[in-house]
């Protein structure tokens, strides 16, 4: 075996990973826009959705800062640890007493928000206080929804354990499950109800018991059969809480960011606060998909190599995450800059969404997409110190990140407008990529590798020729902002189509190592090897 094979070899591992984990979650968006379109449809905008939504965000928040924002963060790095330096029994108790200390903060907490959901309806919507119906059906619903933090919780507990065991697929397919359940909830149980939105609050809890469900089969096969164990002062626990506070931390200084940006939008002109909004959501796309599939992916991998002190082998992996990163990213921010108005327009303009309303979520997305690299490659670079059981430093780039952002959001809001605000989300990220690469460097050396330059010259090269490749089309096909929906259609279509297909066939040409990669998983996956026979 040559010294580079166990590289090539975990390469190739979060590759295949990123791909099952990018599928998924392309999958859970797809139903996610169904399930808008389905609530939209039954429930329209008014008293009674407004009250969901509220009542939804107290579960969904805590979901984001402490399940996915930090739980499964400071778990698997343990974890691993445990796996690699001790013994799979051993490992296996960590998860059992990790599992019965969760399942006990879990319930105190989910009791804890329903005996205080009026206060809580109070604070996150005073408002609603002026229309008793309004403020009782908020109460009503937050108390029915708030266990669903209890189960989410111990899904994130089990995405870490099975991610660590490197297996992917169950994990990032339960948020399918959800959105099918609050999809189901909605068509079929909203005439049980008086108040027929409640069937799409009993849908959100069916989806958070189910997503539970669909990981016990799989974590049973790999002999992992969580059980009650009160050894609270396993060191192992310890370990996991001290990590789990900065990380805390650091997913609610992101809330604090998107708060700030609301309520700096809200003193401009009317629709600023919608124009971000929409605009962020074109971002979330690529950034969903692929970055973040691409950062979980990369976890265990750099887990596992910390845990047996293989830092080479852990630089080169950084190198070829961020080289596969990029490689997606770049173009994927070409795209949204060249056809940020097409997009807008195909996919929103109509209604009460006017011409005048594409181009200024247009605008807001074109200064969104300039640090679309930056919000992608901070997820490979935290999972790197996420590894190494260090929670403090993306913490404390947080937190200067946030400052940046409230600074350059003032000076640019008011001669930007919405803009401003939308490009001193960019600038803030690339500052907080910057630290953590300084940080990360003096603390591992040198993680570029000397293929990466090339590499990234070449993404750059075909991204360019993907941008000459649009603006050809529109010289051949001119876009119409006032033409029909299905002339628009195909402009967007055609330019995506020929683009992409230019990106590809450019990057092929000058031998990008990462479309190589893709070409031979192609092979493989249909049964053709380079030499041409069949295996």
């Amino acid at each position: 075996m040559s010294a580079d094979q166990p590289v090539r070899s975990e390469n190739a591992r979060v590759a295949r990973a990123a791909g099952v984990v990018g599928l998924a979650t392309m999958l859970s968006r797809v139903f996610g826009f169904v399930r808008d379109v389905v609530i939209a449809a039954f429930f329209g905008a008014g008293i009674a959705t407004d009250a969901f939504f509220v009542a939804f965000r107290i579960p969904n928040m805590l979901r984001r800062l402490l399940a996915e924002g930090s739980l499964t963060v400071s778990f698997v790095p343990v974890f691993t640890e445990y796996l690699k330096k001790k013994s799979r029994e051993e490992a296996f108790e960590l998860a059992d007493v990790a599992f019965t200390a969760l399942s006990i903060i879990l319930v105190i907490v989910s009791v804890l928000g329903v005996l205080f959901a009026p206060l809580i309806v109070t604070v996150m919507a005073p408002g609603f206080s002026r229309v008793p119906e309004q403020y009782d059906l908020a109460v009503f619903l937050t108390r029915l929804m708030f266990p669903y933090i209890f189960f989410i919780s111990l899904v994130a507990l089990c995405m870490g354990i099975l991610n660590s065991l490197r297996h992917f697929a169950a994990p990032a397919l339960s948020p399918v499950m959800l959105n099918i359940t609050m999809i189901l909830g909605a068509l079929f149980l909203k005439d049980f109800f008086a108040e027929p939105i409640v069937g799409l609050a009993v849908g959100v809890m069916a989806g958070g018991v189910l997503q539970l469900v669909m990981q016990w089969p799989f974590l049973v096969k790999m002999g992992v059969r969580l059980k009650l164990n009160f050894a609270f002062r396993h060191p192992g626990v310890r370990r996991i809480g001290a990590l789990m506070m900065p990380a805390v931390f650091g997913a609610a200084i992101y809330q604090i960011n998107v708060f700030i940006g609301t309520v700096l939008a809200s003193l401009l002109p009317k629709g600023s606060v919608s124009y971000l909004y929409y605009a962020d959501r074109m971002v979330e796309l690529p950034l969903g998909v692929f970055a973040i599939a691409i950062g979980t992916a990369t976890l265990p991998s750099f887990s596992e190599q910390v845990a047996q002190g293989r830092f080479d082998e852990m630089k080169k992996t950084i190198s070829f995450s961020l080289r596969l990163m990029l490689f997606i990213t770049i173009p994927s921010m070409v795209a949204l800059i060249a056809l940020r108005v097409p997009i807008i327009s195909v996919l929103f303009e109509r209604g009460a969404f006017t011409t005048e309303s594409t181009m200024q979520t247009a605008w807001a997305l074109l200064c969104y997409s300039t640090g679309l690299w930056a919000f992608s490659v901070i997820r490979v670079i935290v999972s790197a110190f996420y590894s190494l059981q260090d929670t403090k430093s993306p913490m404390k780039a947080a937190i200067v990140a946030l400052v940046v952002n409230v600074v350059f959001s003032v000076a640019l809001m008011f001669p930007m407008k919405h803009g401003g605000i939308a490009l001193a989300t960019a600038i803030a990220s690339a500052v907080n990529v910057g630290m953590l690469s300084v940080i990360l460097w003096r603390r591992i050396g040198p993680f570029l590798m000397r293929d990466f330059y090339p590499s990234l010259g070449k993404v750059l090269f075909s991204s360019a020729v993907m941008w000459v490749v649009i603006l050809a089309v529109d010289l051949v096909y001119p876009w119409r902002a006032s033409g029909p929906f299905f002339e628009r259609a195909v402009f967007l279509a055609l330019t995506v189509t020929l683009g992409g297909g230019a990106f590809l066939l450019s990057a092929w040409m000058v031998r990008s190592p990462e479309m190589t990669s893709l070409a031979d998983a192609l092979r493989r996956r249909i049964g053709r090897p380079k030499g041409g026979k069949t295996p």
